[in-house]
């Protein structure tokens, strides 16, 4: 029998558990737009060329997706306070890994227990919002992603500060990894003490049924939209664009932050207009900022494509994943975990396959690829239920 997902009882009041699992979000996106804001470096420091880095990137997905069924039981079975807590310290502590990699097999393993961490820390953090959207009564998803967003936004700006200042890898790391430990101290003890009622003999992994799957492309064709930005924004920057060095930055910082702003206003513009409108737009925003880059790649067009490939993306994951949390099928936990099983395939393999394409072809080739990833979104839009 399928225990579904309930409000946790509000032992404190509802805002503090707002904020402490907001902090989470913020931890996380932090750690990941650290590692995305220096591939470059990597890049150049291990001399690798596109498709080579491509096929290192393949090495976080490959850690995140084998470990997505164990997650989504471990979040089931011992809930997911616990699972945050641990998910967000593995991160931070990635991050120093990382940086001491002297050779490619070493970033390898490295990239791998990045990946498992990673997505030990989404299913379980997002759990975590899932039951406080219940404390609420109301959509809220978009504002904790907004705030991941943000994260992201300062991590990417740390990271342009580091580059043009000559900063090493490890002590750029370090300084992240010491104060993403010390917040999540901080925050631990004010985090929901129970998502939902747990099942001891809970499965650990459940295929996804016909809507959980439908939620699943549309993740799955957003995040890889998302994920190449990410890995990439700064390469194709440097490489297609031919930005200073100390400008490199700018493309993954202006995606950030009108992604960010868009989260903000994202629960509101549903509201209003619906989820099939805003998935539609979302779609539609993802192609054009990618073909106006790809099409006009100058330093001013490019970063205003990317801005608008940020706004497009900011609705669409956190709309599928409140969806999936509020599943009458399966445990939060589990439901999160199988759609993004989906999800999160096309976030972290999108860029090695950027990688392997730009290859063969070149960059802008492989970013107008994506952009078809957009347009799926709105065709697709008109199929999910209000």
């Amino acid at each position: 029998m399928v225990t579904q997902s309930v409000p946790s009882p509000a032992l404190r009041p509802r805002h503090t558990y707002r904020l402490a699992v907001g902090s989470t979000f913020l931890l996380q996106g932090l750690c990941f737009s650290t590692w995305a804001a220096r591939i470059p470096t990597v890049q150049q420091q291990m001399g690798l060329s596109d498709t080579e880095l491509g096929g290192v990137l393949l090495a976080v997905p490959l850690g995140l997706v084998t470990s997505l069924p164990l997650t989504g039981w471990l979040v089931a079975r011992f809930g997911s306070r616990l699972m945050a807590v641990l998910g967000v310290m593995l991160y931070a502590l990635g991050l120093p890994l990382l940086a001491l990699a002297a050779s490619v097999p070493q970033l390898l393993a490295a990239l791998v227990l990045f990946g498992v961490a990673s997505n030990m820390a989404n299913i379980s953090v997002n759990t975590q919002a899932v039951g406080v959207e219940g404390l609420y009564g109301r959509s809220i998803m978009a504002k904790f992603h907004g705030v991941w967003s943000l994260a992201g936004f300062a991590g990417s700006a740390i990271g342009a500060f580091m580059i043009a200042h000559h900063v090493a890898l490890l002590p750029h790391f370090l300084l992240i990894s010491g104060a993403v430990l010390l917040g999540l101290l901080v925050a631990r003890p004010f985090l929901l003490p129970q998502d939902a009622p747990r099942e001891a003999d809970a499965p650990i992994f459940v295929l996804p049924d016909k809507s959980l799957l439908l939620l699943g492309v549309l993740a799955f064709c957003s995040l890889l939209c998302e994920g190449t930005m990410f890995d990439w924004s700064g390469v194709y920057f440097r490489k297609v664009v031919q930005a200073p060095t100390a400008q490199v930055g700018v493309g993954f910082a202006a995606f950030m932050s009108t992604m960010a702003a868009g989260r903000f206003i994202a629960d509101w513009f549903t509201d209003r207009f619906g989820r099939t409108r805003t998935l539609m737009l979302s779609g539609l925003l993802e192609a054009a900022g990618l073909l106006l880059a790809v099409g006009f790649p100058g330093f001013i067009t490019a970063t205003i494509g990317f801005m608008l490939v940020g706004l497009g993306v900011s609705s669409v994951v956190p709309l599928v994943y409140g969806a999936a949390g509020r599943s009458k099928t399966m445990s939060a936990g589990v439901a999160l975990a199988a759609v993004s099983t989906v999800g999160f395939a096309g976030f972290l393999l999108g860029p090695p396959v950027i990688g392997l394409v730009a290859g063969a072809t070149s960059l802008r080739v492989s970013f107008a690829l994506i952009a078809v990833m957009g347009l799926v979104v709105a065709l697709l839009a008109r199929r999910v239920e209000e």
